[in-house]
């Protein structure tokens, strides 16, 4: 049976009633982007995700049902008890009804429980654990731009196809770093390749040695950097240091995007193949939103900051379709609604919350090759949604029937 999206009766119920036109709850619709805005993630969402919903609002015309639209930001520092005080304070005190980008998976979890408690809608950009539309989704939940999944598929797969058959992996130690691992692994051996081991390591290290030289000692061919941010670009200088890529090594960089890219410069990060949901300079339309994104914070965007553009121009939109900001009607326009905008053509949400768009893998040009500032990016294949993400039915969502 096709996979559904499962409702209580009460659901069904209110579904079935039309909403008032305007009905808008308290007078507002207020939106907040919590994430890193201090530490290893700060450029890869940070205040440029916080700018990117501004954006978002302001294209939207800055109302929805005749109701004013507010954005409100806030540093969780990746921590989840930091996360969760702020996230239950802006439900319970501050009137926010809804909470977007949440970088860092174990603080996106934790985020994502409490609005299941309190019926409020999140939506996912920064953090990437499957788990999210897994074991662990809601109803109310749902995963934007990118997860572990799709990443493995597109770095990963590609350089299997290359020869890349055995591989160790150097994991942040925490829920993201576990996740984007497993997949990548179990899609190397299921190519019929080989892990030869992994060693993880605190969110933040600065010190890279140890672990390189035991990835360096095990002789795979592929190095797997199961980690983002400045932890990425930390992990890739050291290794340029020890000679990982001149001793015949390749380094497989699992999450890393045009701002780490950007922060990390094209002679270090050259020939580095990557998979991003989102490129400025893809095609007219995204060329456009990253000029206009340029000229309020001087960098272009990446997939997170793109990504959290499109979550809060779909929630926006579904506000108005439903003629109500109430959680259940909301959810139920965001799951059935295509999603057509500057991120992704065509997008569709699963029932168990993913939002399935293409993935594009890139390889990263060699400074001679750049022709023009954050020109970064050489092309190399579009990887559709169908495959690139994980069907409902086999996310282990206990909201999903086969």
């Amino acid at each position: 049976m096709k996979a559904s999206y499962l409702v209580s009766a009460a659901l069904l119920a209110a579904s079935a009633m039309p909403a008032a036109a305007g009905e808008v709850s308290d007078g507002k619709v207020k939106i907040g982007i919590l994430n890193d805005q201090s530490g290893v993630y700060a450029d890869f969402g940070g205040k440029w995700s916080v700018e990117a919903a501004k954006m978002a609002v302001e294209d939207f015309g800055g109302k929805v049902q005749d109701a004013p639209i507010e954005i409100v930001s806030a540093d969780h520092q990746n921590k989840a008890d930091i996360a969760s005080n702020i996230a239950r304070q802006w439900y319970d005190t501050e009137q926010v009804d809804a909470i977007m980008e949440l970088t860092t998976s174990s603080v996106a979890l934790a985020v994502q429980g409490i609005s299941k408690e309190k019926k409020k809608i999140d939506i996912v950009t920064g953090a990437a654990s499957t788990d999210l539309t897994g074991k662990q989704c809601s109803p109310y939940g749902f995963h934007w731009a990118y997860d572990t999944h799709s990443q493995a598929v597109g770095t990963g797969g590609e350089l299997v196809k290359q020869g890349g058959d055995s591989w160790y992996f150097i994991t942040v130690d925490y829920a993201f770093g576990y996740s984007l691992k497993d997949q990548t692994a179990k899609l190397v051996e299921s190519s019929g390749g080989k892990v030869l081991g992994e060693v993880r390591y605190p969110l933040g290290s600065t010190d890279y040695s140890s672990f390189l030289l035991q990835a360096q000692s095990s002789g795979a061919k592929i190095v797997g950097l199961a980690n983002a941010g400045l932890d990425t670009s930390n992990s890739i200088k050291q290794a340029a240091e020890f000679g990982i890529v001149a001793g015949g090594q390749r380094l497989a960089a699992l999450l890393f995007t045009l701002a780490e890219v950007h922060g990390l410069g094209l002679q270090a990060a050259q020939g580095v193949v990557l998979t991003e949901g989102f490129y400025w300079d893809r095609d007219d339309k995204s060329r456009e939103f990253a000029q206009r994104f340029f000229k309020r914070t001087n960098r272009m965007p990446n997939m997170i900051q793109a990504g959290t553009y499109s979550a809060v121009t779909q929630y926006l939109k579904a506000i108005d379709k439903a003629g109500t900001d109430e959680t259940e009607a909301v959810a139920k326009e965001l799951h059935e609604m295509p999603v057509n905008d500057v991120f992704t053509a065509n997008g569709k949400v699963q029932a168990d919350g993913s939002m399935v768009h293409d993935m594009y893998l890139y390889q990263v040009k060699k400074p001679e090759e750049s022709k023009k500032d954050w020109d970064y990016y050489t092309y190399l294949a579009t990887i559709p949604g169908d495959k690139a993400f994980m069907k409902a039915e086999d996310s282990g969502c206990p909201l999903v029937t086969k």
